[in-house]
């Protein structure tokens, strides 16, 4: 059985990556995503993806040679990095030379330059992987041609938000593979999905949807915990799966991939990261690897899920993140947000 919690297992790549003021830029090394580029969108008030992206961005360039560049949520002077800004994403420009987009934003504005880029990359017709709040990535007025931000999810993904299944911070999620797609690419050497994020409800995928993975909801955040017997898990939530989009402007069709798992710390499941890296190959048809490589490139220490609040940018003022400070051979750490439960699986830095 493969290990649910890789904790580290690589040191920090020598690849140096330039750092620009508001974002990440990291170049990619030897492999099969040579020359293509990924654009990865956090921005979240609740799980962290400024901790996921710039890991699964170093991930990709350094095991799979794509190019990466990190964007972040800042605060209102741009003087640091606040995920509780719902219209701070810098950089959406980077959009315009990307091969694909990994988000995993959360009631985010659409902003002029949001429908600028990003609407010029759905019309493309460009590939999108989303993760946990992606499904409601935005909300609010606008609209990118026909999707309006809050019929982002529906309309690019798939599913929308519709409630927590699980119990929030009290059952766990565990990927069981579909019957029928045990071979499909995406799938490749993923065996073993656990997360404390708990599941999701989805009522909206359609027969041209392709299920993935169902997520059980399990008694407890053990990873070794049981799915909770009963009604729960019958049937389970769809967990992953592909999608179909029409371009904003009605003229080209993209696809999808989509997992309502994603909070930081779930990423400390290996195989769900091979997820992420198997679905972005996939959607930019590469050959998906027998088992793709997914060790940390350098440690990771995520935080759990939780919400930061405060007057005057609070703990985010405090800190004073910018994006160098998850440049290559460096990962802030973070104080965990109220309400955290007792999770024994967290590393610790030494």
């Amino acid at each position: 059985m493969k290990r649910i919690l890789g904790i580290i297992v690589a040191c920090a790549s020598p690849l140096v990556a330039g750092a620009q003021e508001k974002w990440l830029e990291f170049k990619g090394k030897e492999g099969p995503g040579k020359g293509k580029h990924v654009v990865l969108v956090s921005g979240d008030e609740e799980y962290r993806t400024e901790e996921s992206m710039p890991m699964l961005a170093k991930i990709l360039s350094h095991h799979h040679g794509f190019d990466t560049t990190v964007l972040f949520a800042w605060s209102q002077d741009g003087s640091y990095i606040d995920p509780n800004n719902g219209a701070g994403i810098i950089g959406w420009e980077k959009l315009d030379s990307a091969d694909l987009m990994i988000i995993g934003t959360r009631f985010r504005a659409y902003t002029p330059e949001t429908v600028k880029h990003l609407g010029a990359f759905l019309d493309a017709g460009k590939p999108v992987v989303g993760f946990r709040t992606a499904t409601h990535a935005f909300n609010g007025g606008g609209k990118i041609g026909h999707i309006g931000a809050g019929e982002w999810g529906l309309k690019v993904l798939g599913e929308k938000w519709v409630n927590h299944h699980g119990g929030h911070k009290r059952q766990g999620a565990r990927g069981v593979i579909e019957k029928g797609q045990e071979k499909h690419p995406v799938l490749r050497s993923v065996e073993d999905v656990f997360g404390p994020s708990d599941v999701y409800g989805v009522r909206h995928l359609t027969d041209a949807d392709t299920i993935l993975l169902r997520g059980a909801v399990t008694e407890t955040l053990d990873p070794k915990s049981k799915p909770v017997e009963g009604g729960k898990n019958d049937p389970m939530m769809p967990l992953a799966w592909l999608h179909t989009y029409e371009s904003p402007d009605g003229k080209t069709e993209g696809r999808s991939f989509c997992t309502t798992m994603g909070a930081s710390v779930d990423f400390l499941s290996e195989d769900l990261r091979r997820l992420i890296v198997n679905a972005s190959y996939h959607l930019l048809d590469l050959e998906v690897p027998v088992e793709a490589k997914v060790d940390f490139v350098d440690p990771f220490y995520p935080s759990f899920y939780g919400f930061w609040s405060g007057k005057d940018g609070g703990i985010w003022k405090e800190r004073g993140l910018k994006a160098s400070d998850f440049g290559l051979g460096k990962t802030p750490v973070a104080p965990q947000p109220k309400g955290t439960p007792d999770w024994p699986y967290l590393p610790v830095k030494q």
